[in-house]
């Protein structure tokens, strides 16, 4: 059992209609057919969105998808419109909405690994592979792999683990000529966001993006290049063969998995809510890479 420790009540505005409640986006439609999206400060670990949000952070990752989707606008179209708030929002919803284009979303996890950690580490650690890709004896957690490689993922429900899938079965749910546009877009935005990082002391290990088609354009959706969808480390400190520290999620994870929390990953109980100075870190965390990449200060 997973998902929602506290599931939140979507606010109804005028004008807009309610679609989903995502681990961290509300989604709308409004009168024009366009969809709405509010990036929460809701926070997920290990399944679970937690009863603690972390402030300011649906505004960072709004704000640094914004910034990144300039950087790769050459190489693939996004979905966003605008970002003036639709009539009757909130004041809070500044800052973290968009209006896109209303995409036909293809059923896949876009992900490209420079680096080996995380799931992809287990599987190598198995069978020598990555979603079923072969790769070098003598790797170890934080390897630089030997070239980035496209390794896709079922994209699960909220509280559901996204499942890594062969390239094959990408194929066969959405046909050759789309699996191929799509690893092909998948590598060439990593590699152009891998030399951005770089350049400012951050190693990009992999990231995940989300696709749809517009009319016949393969179109980038949702955010890109967040510390929530990618993992970011201090290319300074990097050091394979250990968990490598990194801008995003893990002081949550660290301190759910220590004995301060008290909670059991492995059991069916909600996580408890997140003590302050864990909120705080994670926050400067969050801000710090926005900072980093962008050049840009963040008051």
């Amino acid at each position: 059992m997973s998902g929602f420790v506290e599931k939140p009540e979507p606010l109804q505005v005028p004008g807009l209609v309610h679609l989903h409640t995502g681990k961290v986006r509300e989604l709308y439609r409004n009168d024009a057919g366009d969809l709405v999206m509010v990036a929460s400060d809701r926070m997920s670990a290990y399944d679970w969105v937690l009863p603690t949000e972390i402030p300011d952070k649906g505004r960072v990752l709004t704000r640094l998808s914004l910034w990144w989707f300039d950087q790769l606008a050459d190489l693939v179209p996004n979905h966003v419109l605008s970002t003036e708030l639709p009539p009757g929002a909130p004041a809070d919803w500044a800052g973290r909405t968009l209006v896109c284009k209303s995409l036909e979303m293809v059923p896949v996890e876009c992900v490209a690994r420079g680096y080996l950690t995380g799931s992809g580490l287990v599987e190598y650690d198995a069978s020598r592979t990555v979603c079923g890709l072969a790769l070098p004896e003598g790797l170890v957690d934080g390897s630089e792999l030997p070239t980035p490689i496209f390794t896709p993922a079922t994209k699960a429900a909220v509280g559901e683990h996204d499942e890594n899938v062969s390239y094959e079965e990408v194929a066969r749910q959405v046909g050759a000529d789309t699996a191929a546009e799509l690893r092909q877009t998948t590598l060439a935005v990593y590699a152009r966001a891998r030399d951005i990082a770089r350049e400012r002391g951050i190693i990009l290990a992999d990231t995940k993006f989300e696709f749809g088609f517009d009319g016949d354009t393969l179109v980038v959706a949702d955010e890109v290049l967040t510390p929530d969808s990618s993992r970011f480390w201090p290319a300074d400190r990097w050091q394979p063969g250990r968990a490598q520290p990194s801008y995003d999620k893990q002081f949550v994870r660290d301190w759910l998995t220590s004995p301060a929390s008290g909670w059991d990953r492995t059991s069916e109980r909600p996580p408890p809510a997140l003590p302050q100075q864990v909120v705080d870190a994670t926050r400067a965390k969050y801000i710090e890479a926005y900072e980093l990449l962008t050049g840009l200060s963040w008051s």
